[in-house]
């Protein structure tokens, strides 16, 4: 009887990859975090970012954070309340063309919403890897993007692709920007992105 038992488990312990034995289990990527550091500047026209995620087709998956004047709008006196990005059209363009902020409802925005800083310092955002309803997105490419309002029209954008099956570590980021501000050149520096 002994001996049966002996040979099953030899027979099973056969079975399993030799590759498999001694190690533990792959480990599954759980974040996403994207950090920077945010230079507050002084006056209109500036201060306002957006971190968001797109799948390979360009469409955003999620939104991990956008300014409030942006959504919201600021309003002085007597002014009606209007959105940031239709008072400034200059206030993360590309957000606003690639989440059809348009179609969203003022609850929807205001989903994805923060306040804006009011002091300088470092700023993290995470990504479960979820999409804007809270559910967990297929395996794939995806990209990252940060952009970022200096002043009026100078933006500038950082975006990095990735796949939810790379191994942990850092995105290689671009940027881009539209027009050079030396004055507001330090509001977001040091973007990063890193899986983990």
């Amino acid at each position: 009887m002994k001996k049966t038992i002996i040979a099953c488990i030899a027979a099973m312990l056969l079975a399993i990859p030799a590759t498999t034995i001694g190690k533990g289990k792959a480990s599954k990527l759980t974040t996403l975090e994207v950090s920077f550091n945010y230079q507050r500047q002084q006056g209109p026209g500036s201060n306002q970012y957006a971190v968001w995620i797109e799948d390979e087709k360009g469409e955003v998956v999620k939104t991990l954070f956008v300014t409030s004047f942006t959504t919201k709008g600021r309003a002085r006196g007597n002014e009606p309340l209007v959105r940031g990005y239709v008072k400034r059209p200059a206030c993360v363009p590309a957000w606003v063309k690639a989440v059809k902020a348009n179609d969203l409802s003022d609850q929807q925005l205001d989903a994805m919403t923060g306040a804006t800083p009011k002091e300088s310092g470092s700023q993290t955002f995470t990504w479960d890897f979820t999409d804007q309803q809270g559910k967990a997105v297929k395996d794939g490419t995806y990209r990252v993007m940060v952009e970022a309002t200096l002043f009026n029209a100078s933006t500038i954008t950082y975006s990095g692709t990735f796949s939810t099956l790379d191994k942990a570590g850092n995105i290689t980021l671009t940027s881009q920007l539209t027009q050079p501000d030396e004055k507001h050149k330090e509001m977001v520096t040091e973007v990063k992105a890193r899986l983990k």
